[in-house]
């Protein structure tokens, strides 16, 4: 069954893109690194209001999530490296959500999404 355009509502995503060696003020590596993301794009897909228990049998016997979002787009390259901006589309602040598991079947695609607090 197809995504109903509707019933769609916009999301920001940042894709993975890797990590970056920090330096100090002298040049020298520190031994820590901070994550890379793309800058965030946007995507409209189906966002369920909450978790439910027919959400629960598609990702097995994993609870945490807080919320599910469905695409018909096979293509979309959201992973669980994915950083999401669900509740506030404001991408100057920082993300609000992960993604905890993806679930592909013939024709869509389900996200297991969990609300993170992010300091900025």
């Amino acid at each position: 069954m197809r995504l109903l355009k509707r019933n769609k509502q916009q999301i920001y995503y940042a894709l993975y893109e890797g990590k970056e060696p920090i330096k100090d003020e002298y040049g020298n590596l520190t031994g820590e690194y901070e994550i890379k993301y793309s800058d965030p794009v946007p995507l409209k897909l189906n966002i369920s209001p909450a978790r439910g228990e027919s959400s629960i049998t598609q990702f097995g016997q994993m609870e945490d999530y807080d919320r599910v979002l469905i695409t018909d787009d096979m293509n979309c390259p959201i992973d669980e490296n994915s950083i999401l901006w669900i509740g506030n589309l404001n991408t100057n602040e920082p993300h609000d959500y992960i993604v905890k598991r993806v679930a592909r079947s013939l024709n869509n695609i389900s996200y297991a999404v969990k609300k993170v607090k992010v300091s900025g």
